[in-house]
């Protein structure tokens, strides 16, 4: 991952997707907030432990990770009411790396578009 030093009409400590900067990449954990499609759902069977998982790929409007995929898990939901393939999500939380994956646990999230309003 590149750096860059801050200029000097950069706040240090803002990120730069709040300063309205440019794409940056996904950090390797952190908060963040961005928005994006959902591609994949997946729903664990009854015999496992309730979790509702999404893949989604992030927005290239966006300025955090724009094209990456990151994967969304509500713990202890076996779904999640209105979240669907081909709906566009704005969600916050924190960021950890599963298994390699870009992974939020459980975020505060907002339906920003739904497949039939394209």
């Amino acid at each position: 991952m590149a750096v860059r030093p801050h200029t000097p009409d950069e706040a240090p400590g803002v990120p730069a997707a709040e300063r309205g900067d440019s794409w940056v990449p996904l950090p390797e954990r952190g908060r963040i907030r961005a928005r994006g499609v959902i591609e994949r759902v997946t729903i664990a069977p009854a015999s496992a432990t309730p979790s509702f998982t999404v893949l989604a790929r992030l927005d290239q409007d966006g300025r955090i990770g724009a094209g990456e995929s990151i994967r969304i898990i509500w713990m202890g939901q076996r779904r999640v009411p209105g979240v669907q393939a081909g709906v566009a999500l704005r969600f916050e939380g924190m960021l950890s790396r599963v298994a390699g994956t870009p992974t939020v646990y459980n975020p505060r999230y907002e339906i920003i578009g739904r497949p039939e309003e394209n």
